[in-house]
């Protein structure tokens, strides 16, 4: 779709807005030719009372136009302003594309990757969660399940927050290696055959990075309160690898008031029982065991090489190993996945019971090799189908949301969400 900006340059949210009404168009920054049906014309007149945001947008045959304003009278702080002006214009562009399309989408107007920032924000403000709630349905026409979703996810980061202090941060560790490089994935990372020679003088770097970040830390009185390795898959690496990496780790930084530690394990065909027993042997206490989905054929098609059968079999290792918190993953949207095959994924997940299940939505990026075939993935009403099953199984399973992200190019503009049982949310994801 051709967009025209008068009066602003606001690409972000009007590209977000575009892919949840339009997802098979992306923006091309030009003028319309004469007679052409598929552009949006987006202005922004700014008075020194109102901006007013106005949007015409033309498509398979119909004409929409919308109109929003915000209030700019007395506001003097600069950032204020623009997020007010950048307010109008989401929502002038959202009228509009409501109007050609009769779609309302679950998000409504919100367009941002953190929905709900704007939930925690009111919320510190004084507004009860009735009144937030009633804010994102009147003014942004978000669902009710997604508001309920803003509202508890706002909640819990609000309550993490809580116990923070300025001077405590959270430690990431990359480590880009996979056994084979999943369609879906976008991340920097290489898999082991490609890259084998790699893995050795990658972590001679890291090493001298931890202990250079280290020596950070302590001069500027820092303290780690999270830590987090993830790729990539950390397993990857041989168990003298990981235990190498772990002693200059525990060496190099003071993790004594360290709340969670994190590492991944990801894929089940990286599990060996003596790495976990190197991972705990270093006080890791939680780790992610990630599926994706269940269904062989699915994995099959995500180039994944294991075997669904192999990921209880993880599971029960790392329990008899003695972790206490796991977390494991599923993605909606799996190419060859249907509604039905995502809810048999889902219960079979939840019937280990782990602490967390993470459900992402599949975002589908330039860097990834399904964004050449995505005819081989499911609709958005499918897509829909099966993070709407996930949000009533999982509320029915006594888990709760404790964290929410969005990203570009996602599958129905749904969402990412983090479920956990009561207490066990992770620190790390929420910081």
């Amino acid at each position: 779709m051709k967009l025209v900006f008068r009066g602003h340059d606001d690409r972000y949210a009007v590209e977000q807005s575009l892919l949840a009404f339009f997802p098979e168009e992306r923006p091309v920054y030009q003028e319309p030719g004469l007679g052409e049906d598929n552009w949006a014309r987006v202005d922004l007149h700014q008075g020194p009372v109102y901006a007013t945001a106005v949007t015409e947008i033309a498509h398979g045959g119909r004409l929409g136009r919308g109109t929003s304003r915000a209030l700019l009278r007395d506001v003097t702080d600069e950032y204020e302003r623009e997020r007010l002006r950048q307010k109008a214009v989401k929502l002038s562009f959202f009228k509009a594309a409501r109007e050609i399309t009769g779609l309302t989408p679950a998000w409504g107007a919100l367009t941002g990757i953190r929905p709900g920032k704007l939930a925690a924000r009111l919320l510190e403000e004084g507004k009860t969660p009735a009144q937030v709630s009633r804010i994102l349905g009147d003014t942004y026409y978000v669902s009710p399940s997604r508001r309920r979703l803003a509202v508890e996810t706002a909640q819990a980061g609000l309550r993490a927050k809580a116990d923070l202090r300025p001077e405590d941060i959270s430690l990431y560790i990359g480590i880009p290696f996979c056994p084979t490089r999943c369609a879906y994935c976008s991340f920097v990372s290489q898999s082991v055959e490609k890259s084998l020679g790699l893995m050795e003088p990658y972590l001679e770097v890291l090493c001298r990075e931890i202990t250079d970040a280290a020596q950070m830390v302590r001069e500027t009185g820092l303290r780690i309160k999270s830590f987090y390795m993830g790729g990539g898959t950390p397993t990857t690496l041989t168990a003298s690898q990981l235990n190498r990496l772990l002693d200059v780790l525990g060496r190099s930084l003071d993790l004594s008031g360290c709340l969670e530690y994190t590492v991944e394990a990801g894929r089940p065909d990286t599990i060996t029982q003596e790495k976990l027993q190197v991972l705990a042997r270093h006080g890791v206490g939680r780790v992610s065991i990630n599926p994706q989905s269940m269904d062989d054929r699915v994995l099959a098609l995500c180039g994944r090489r294991h075997k669904a059968i192999q990921i209880p079999e993880s599971y029960r290792m790392a329990r008899q190993v003695g972790f206490s918190a796991i977390n494991m993953d599923l993605i909606a949207g799996l190419p060859g996945d249907t509604p039905a095959g995502f809810r048999a994924s889902l219960e079979a997940v939840a019937a280990l019971e782990p602490e967390n299940i993470t459900v992402h939505t599949l975002a589908l990026k330039k860097g990834a090799d399904l964004y050449q075939h995505p005819e081989r993935l499911p609709g958005t009403e499918a897509v829909g189908e099966m993070v709407g099953f996930s949000q009533d199984y999982l509320r029915q399973q006594g888990y709760e949301p404790y964290y929410l992200y969005r990203q570009k190019y996602m599958s129905g503009s749904f969402e990412n969400v983090g479920w956990c049982k009561p207490g066990k949310g992770c620190l790390y994801n929420i910081y």
